[in-house]
């Protein structure tokens, strides 16, 4: 048991270290690409370290599996150069008896990390993209969901347009029950438009059977009311507009992502993206297990044994492609070719089985 707690408190200080290393280098990067996104001689210095303290929690989520990884294969080369895992070796304990250790904190990790990191790193990648886009002039979104239905703005020079409709199509452009309201660049309301089902054309939305109430010119707006069987409404937004700007999975925590998840598909939107990404999610510390399992796949052996740099170089080369096909699978459950579970699942439990055959293979094979 005191060996096992020995090589946790080992993995805990190389992944610490690792961490730091990587997230300082990251930041300083990260500032640099501030500065120059952001007009530096506008925005004083102080945002900018602003702006890179919030981006820097989504930065060391994303960065974890290459930091477990990389503090294995520290932690182990350590162990393999004193000679420290021929004495364990020789204790009677085998490569597999000495993973439980160091594959069980990474485990707790993720938990840790799944239940606390993400939801910090979801608010602060939400405050950045507000600051950021405030800083830029734009808007960070133009469109959000409630219980009350699905709620979108437009606008120009001319003012602004807030749009309500009880339910949506998949992608956002075909309105059911749905009201408009104009406001004049000053915020008073100029006109409101109702109309049973809404389309989004380019440049404009095609509204059917549209009572329009004039606020702005008519002393009695609900007497002087208008019934048009076809009513047009101009629009600057696009079907990709209105489907980005809904929140992306990674900008909301793990712990309302199910609610949200509910929410979109009651308002008629697909959620197949923040499905998968919450099963991504949920499989995170699988994930790092496997990360933990490919790093001590090739760095277990004494280095007396050489080729220590080839087979660093085959662990991060593995570490990589099982990322990567995490990253592909990903893609093909958003796009509908895979099922949601089998993306999300299927690259973390593979890759801790090749982990595992590869670990037999060379060192107890």
């Amino acid at each position: 048991m005191k060996l096992h707690f020995y090589i946790a408190r080992r993995f805990l200080f190389s992944f610490a270290a690792m961490l730091m290393v990587l997230g300082l280098i990251f930041v300083l990067l990260d500032m640099v690409e501030s500065m120059r996104k952001f007009d530096a001689a506008q925005i004083p210095f102080s945002d900018i370290i602003k702006l890179t303290l919030l981006h820097m929690p989504i930065w060391i989520y994303q960065l974890t599996p290459l930091v477990v990884i990389l503090s294995t294969i520290w932690m182990f080369l350590s162990l393999s150069r004193s000679s420290e895992m021929v004495v364990t070796r020789a204790a009677g304990r085998s490569a597999l008896i000495t993973l439980i250790s160091p594959a069980l904190t990474v485990f707790l990790l993720g938990v840790v990390l799944l239940a606390v990191g993400n939801p910090i790193a979801a608010a602060t990648s939400k405050k950045y993209e507000r600051l950021a886009a405030q800083y830029k002039g734009s808007s960070a979104s133009v469109s959000s969901i409630s219980k009350e239905g699905v709620w979108l703005r437009q606008g120009n020079e001319d003012g602004q347009t807030v749009i309500h409709a009880a339910s949506s199509d998949l992608g956002g452009t075909r309105l059911s029950d749905v009201t408009f309201y104009s406001f004049s660049p000053k915020g008073t309301p100029t006109m409101r438009i109702r109309a049973s089902l809404a389309t989004l054309q380019p440049g404009r939305w095609a509204l059917r059977s549209a009572k329009v109430w004039d606020l702005a010119k008519a002393d009695n707006p609900e007497y002087e009311a208008l019934t048009h069987p076809a009513y047009w409404i101009a629009s600057n937004l696009t079907e990709d507009q209105i489907r980005d700007s809904f929140g992306k999975p990674t900008d909301i925590s793990i712990w309302d992502l199910p609610a949200f998840i509910d929410q979109l598909e009651e308002a008629g939107f697909s959620a197949r993206a923040h499905q998968v990404w919450l099963q991504i999610e949920l499989a995170t510390p699988f994930f790092l297990v496997a990360m933990v399992l490919v790093g001590a796949g090739f760095t277990m052996r004494h280095t007396r044994f050489g080729r220590t740099g080839v087979m660093i170089m085959f662990a991060l080369l593995l570490g990589f492609g099982a990322y990567f096909i995490r990253n592909f699978a990903q893609i093909l459950g958003e796009n509908g070719q895979i099922p949601v579970v089998l993306a999300a699942w299927t690259p973390p439990i593979a890759v801790i089985f090749l982990s595992l055959g590869i670990l037999l293979h060379l060192e107890d094979g």
